[in-house]
């Protein structure tokens, strides 16, 4: 429902196509789009939504498929907006539109370690908070020493780890509540090294990933023991095609876009991997991207 709101600082657009704002380029629009000023403004938002109206959060828009009919709700876009950081001792504080890549330069810069893996993450820190994102065998919620959330009538708490469980690319958090902030606590180390690794996990990532076309990321979770890249890979599918969506050459758990792809054809063609990977293995490959929205 459109409301009117009051008090505003931030950018509200009405009927927003949400292709400019996801890595594969894909979606329909969203019925509400909101740009918040800070987080106070975001709280003044949130406090002036219908009860009831679906709310999705968006950061670069990576690891998310938006359906072709769009998000019937209201869509709070934070990336580059809520993207507050600062580095006191061995701690970081940043809010949640803050790109993982920066995080992990700026703490490399300061001399501290742990964050480095997080430059190989094409998202924003509230996105590897959701979804406890990880690489080159780092995670996010390990770091994590408190955060901040906001729920739905604008209140906003500061909460431990422990009010959070967390697992594999998986965390469940209270209802009706949303990230705004994050501490991470870090270990001293050396800037040089530091940004040794992140020069290197880098061009590992170019190298490996089809990071110069439209993709999301990995597209499947790796299952226990074994890797999806490698099941699809073995059963010799890089280049299957559905529409404008095609499994990468380069990386086989990366779905990509030549440009004419429809959010349908991403999601068809998901579905057709997790089909022939169950046929041949026995395995049913669960996505790491978010799927949302109404097909067409």
């Amino acid at each position: 429902m459109i409301a009117l709101f009051e008090q505003l600082q931030g950018e509200l657009r009405i009927n927003e196509p949400l292709a400019k704002h996801t890595s594969w380029r894909v979606g329909g629009i969203a019925q509400q789009f909101y740009r918040p000023a800070n987080a106070q403004d975001l709280a003044v938002f949130l406090s002036q939504l219908a009860e009831g109206e679906p709310v999705l959060w968006l950061g670069l828009g990576s690891n998310l498929l938006v359906r072709d009919g769009g998000f019937a709700g209201t869509v709070i876009a934070t990336a580059g907006v809520l993207n507050a950081l600062e580095i006191e001792g061995n701690k970081l504080n940043a809010e949640v539109g803050v790109y993982c890549a920066k995080l992990a330069k700026q703490a490399a810069r300061a001399g501290l370690k742990g964050a480095s893996f997080l430059a190989g993450i094409p998202g924003t820190l509230g996105g590897a908070l959701a979804m406890n994102a990880g690489a080159h065998d780092g995670e996010t919620w390990p770091l994590v020493s408190s955060v901040t959330t906001v729920d739905r009538q604008g209140v906003l708490r500061q909460r431990g780890p422990e009010d959070f469980t967390v697992s594999y690319r998986h965390v469940d958090i209270p209802e009706g509540e949303w990230f705004v902030s994050a501490e991470l606590s870090l270990e001293e180390g050396n800037a040089e090294v530091e940004a040794a690794d992140i020069k290197a996990l880098l061009k590992r990532r170019n190298i490996t990933q089809p990071t110069n076309q439209p993709c999301a990321g990995s597209v499947f979770r790796n299952p226990e023991n074994d890797f999806s890249g490698r099941l699809i890979e073995e059963m010799g599918l890089k280049g299957l095609t559905i529409g404008g969506a095609s499994v990468s050459e380069k990386h086989a758990n990366f779905i990509v876009n030549d440009g004419t792809a429809t959010a349908a054809d991403i999601e068809a063609l998901i579905f057709l991997l997790q089909q022939k990977i169950e046929q041949q293995y026995g395995v049913r490959l669960q996505p790491e991207v978010h799927i949302v929205g109404e097909a067409a």
